[in-house]
């Protein structure tokens, strides 16, 4: 009887081979025909697995090498720990001895990660309960682990793993971190500048030294994907300014012996500044010379800066694709005259060949139905290619507001020079919504309302909103739903149903209540792709229940109304979240019929000037006017209500404007009821918050407010405006964008309520 045998221990398969090959003399065996294969020591694998991993079967010849063969596949299968070969009277015994299987992976001393999330790290490595054990495995997930920490600039953490054997050839593997503390940068130092300082340079890094609010954003915290982006802004920064030669030189990153401080130096070349001197097109351009050289952004007798020239490219290549050819090749040579610093662009272009799109494929839409992000292409499928619908499809997705990212790439179909498909990637986003406002003063102490809305139901891109507000003083309950595609042609329908009380402020003598319930329906029209126009009807029944302190403009305001309206609205902002340049304007206008006749106009103007990439000036402005028709006055129902978030900060909520008497106050008590005209401006500064860097989700700003409220009669009187100044905070937090706003009024009158403190979630101004 013959054994062969080998394990695992300590040797590579290619030193498995070479043991093997060196110790065939030993126990060679003259070649036979299998009369039967035996497999012995299986617990959990299944024979199966054994036997379809054998080079031959029952019945084949049988030698030394196919013997070689059969123990590097067992071995490979990496189930095993030792394989055997036994040959006995032309029958051949194979001998194994299984690997242990994890049994649990558990973790100890663990703070800064979820215990689930590191075993689905260590899942992808391959160590996971029920796997076979395999010290190399688990070697690769301490490592793992040291590199989560280090993603975390943890570099100081500790990983020791712990096997335990248990019954039934198991272990239970534990690995015990020593966590550490976040190694912090501590300097960042730039060599080599010399047309720019080194802490104007610095400003531009996400990364920094730190500061107090260093816990919330984690900017001194070393980040090697954050230092290549803070590279490459210092690049553009340079590259921008005429330094066509500019270069980064190398990057030191040093560590303390203690591993808490880190050191960051950059080492640059500036280069001289080039001053653009000539502009030329060579090469293929469809005959279409003159409108071409319309979109050359490079400027002759300016700076050099990259960010044109890359724009001129990427406009001809745009330019191109509108004509259907999708891999028009462009670039922008240049020629360098380092004499006298200037350099002059040939801009040369090869169109290739026009294409058109097979197919538009859609990815990463976990819970939008596929219809929702199709409808918005304006590229259809079978049609030449067109990069200007392309780019407008995309613009589109990404203003439903449903995802975080939107990507279209353009793939080349095989065997088809003249197709192409389009896959469009979309990164989705909660689209749930919670708004809440509150405000203090010292008459009503603490008012508070909530609404919940969902943007997305169902991911069929509607949209559903329910107000309820169950104050003693106002209560309302509303629901909205929109089917932003009720026709194919992309009409959206509107649905409005509420029903809203109103009582007295004052609850020790008022008991007059005000009933409105309502219904409205609402429809939008795309007359362009950034214009949309809005044709509205609805019903309200209002309802006076008189009482004690009712006031007089309330008397004979009962009965039904019947608003028809039409609006526009043009969006143009860079982001609806946190909009930094761009502007927005709507416009509506109402008409009143019923028992109540009346017109009312209304307009509001947006503009968001970015000053630098971190600061942004930013301008509001609304104008309304109503007026009752025939003998009848403005209905007190429609009327425009001014102070507060929204208005002018630092008055209290809806406080401005005509007051009226109350009927029976033997004090000669006024209620503010708003009034028929209204104007408001506001003007911010929006700077990041001190300590916070870059960020965005963070941001202060300084504030002026001007306006008021005025009734019918009453003609737009700037000497009665009120205005006031303050500061406020803005954050994008996991419920929705936050702002506080602390406000002083600066102009101001007898009665007015002032309210300085107002916050609210999900606001613009």
């Amino acid at each position: 009887m013959k054994t062969i045998r080998r394990g695992l221990r300590g040797l590579t398969l290619t030193s498995i081979a070479a043991s093997l090959l060196a110790s065939l003399p030993a126990w060679a065996v003259d070649p036979f025909t299998l009369k039967d294969i035996r497999v012995e020591g299986l617990q959990r694998v299944e024979p199966g697995t054994v036997f379809a991993s054998l080079p031959f079967r029952i019945g084949d010849q049988y030698n030394d090498d196919k013997g070689t063969s059969a123990i590097r596949s067992l071995f490979g299968l990496g189930l095993f720990s030792d394989v055997r070969l036994q040959v006995n009277d032309d029958v051949l015994v194979i001998i194994v001895e299984e690997r242990p299987t994890v049994a649990d992976v558990s973790f100890s001393g663990i703070r800064e990660f979820e215990e689930e999330n590191l075993k689905r790290a260590l899942r992808d490595v391959g160590l996971t309960d029920g796997r076979p054990y395999d010290k190399a495995l688990a070697d690769r997930a301490e490592q793992e682990l040291k590199r989560l920490y280090i993603d975390r600039s943890m570099y100081g953490a500790q990983v020791v793993t712990t096997v335990t054997p248990i019954e039934r050839n198991r272990v239970n593997l534990n690995f015990s971190v020593t966590e550490g503390d976040v190694a912090k940068i501590k300097d960042i130092r730039i060599v080599g500048n010399q047309a720019f300082s080194e802490s104007t340079l610095r400003n531009l890094f996400d990364l920094d030294t730190g500061g107090w609010l260093s816990w919330y954003t984690k900017a001194d915290r070393y980040s090697r994907s954050k230092l290549n982006a803070d590279l490459e802004t210092l690049r553009s920064y340079y590259l921008t300014r005429g330094f066509l030669e500019f270069r980064i030189d190398s990057t030191q990153v040093a560590i303390s012996p203690d591993k808490q401080d880190m050191s960051v130096t950059i080492n640059i070349t500036e280069g001289n500044r080039f001053v653009v001197s000539s502009v030329a097109l060579e090469g293929e351009y469809l005959g279409k010379e003159e409108e071409f050289k319309s979109l050359v952004a490079v400027r002759v007798g300016e700076a050099y800066n990259a960010e044109d020239v890359a724009a001129t490219v990427k406009a001809f290549t745009d330019y191109f694709g509108a004509f259907g050819y999708a891999f028009a090749q462009v670039e922008a040579v240049p020629q360098i005259d380092r004499t006298n610093n200037r350099v002059a662009f040939a801009i040369r272009a090869q169109p290739a060949r026009r294409v058109y799109v097979r197919r538009i494929n859609v990815a990463g839409n976990n819970r939008t139905r596929d219809e929702v992000i199709r409808r918005e292409f304006r590229q259809l499928e079978s049609a030449w290619y067109d990069s200007d619908k392309i780019r407008l499809s995309r613009d589109r997705v990404d203003r439903l507001g449903f995802f975080t990212q939107v990507g279209i790439d353009t793939e080349p179909v095989p065997g088809t020079p003249d197709q192409v498909d389009l896959t469009v990637t979309v990164v989705e986003r909660p689209t749930g919504n919670l708004s809440v406002g509150a405000g203090y003063s010292q008459a009503d102490k603490l008012s508070f309302i909530a609404s919940v809305s969902v943007e997305n139901v169902f991911g069929t891109g509607n949209y559903l909103g329910l107000d309820l507000n169950t104050s003693d003083y106002y209560r309302t309950f509303s629901l909205s739903t929109t089917d932003p595609y009720f026709t194919q042609d992309g009409i959206s329908r509107t649905f409005d149903l509420y029903y809203r009380t109103t009582r007295p402020y004052d609850a020790q003598g008022g008991d007059y209540e005000i009933r409105r319930p309502g219904v409205g329906v609402k429809f939008g029209v795309p007359f362009t792709e950034r214009d949309t126009v809005y044709f509205g009807i609805g019903a309200e029944r209002v309802s006076i229940v008189e009482g004690n302190e009712l006031p007089e403009a309330y008397i004979g305001q009962d009965g039904n109304y019947i608003p028809i309206t039409v609006g526009w609205s043009r969006d143009e902002r860079d982001s609806a979240l946190v909009p930094t340049e761009g502007r927005y304007q709507r416009f509506n206008t109402e008409l009143g019929l019923g028992n109540r006749k009346w017109t009312k106009l209304n307009y509001q103007f947006q503009q968001y000037v970015p000053l630098t990439k971190q600061y942004t000036f930013a301008l509001n402005s609304e104008l309304g006017w109503g007026k009752g028709l025939g003998s009848q006055s403005f209905p007190v129902m429609r009327n425009f209500y001014g102070g507060g978030l929204g208005s002018v900060r630092g008055f209290e909520q809806g406080t401005l404007g005509p007051k009226s008497p109350v009927i029976g106050s033997p004090t000669g008590e006024t209620v503010s009821v708003g009034g028929a005209k209204s104007f408001v401006l506001n003007a911010e500064f929006i700077a990041p918050f001190p300590g916070a860097g870059n960020d965005r989700t963070l941001r202060w700003f300084g504030f002026v407010d001007v306006g008021n409220v005025f009734g019918e009669k009453e003609k737009f009187d700037f000497s009665q405006m009120r205005a006031s100044a303050g500061i406020g905070l803005s954050w994008v937090s996991p419920i929705g964008p936050l702002r506080f706003a602390y406000a002083t009024p600066i102009r101001k009158f007898d009665g007015d309520e002032i309210q300085k403190f107002q916050f609210q979630i999900g606001t613009s101004f």
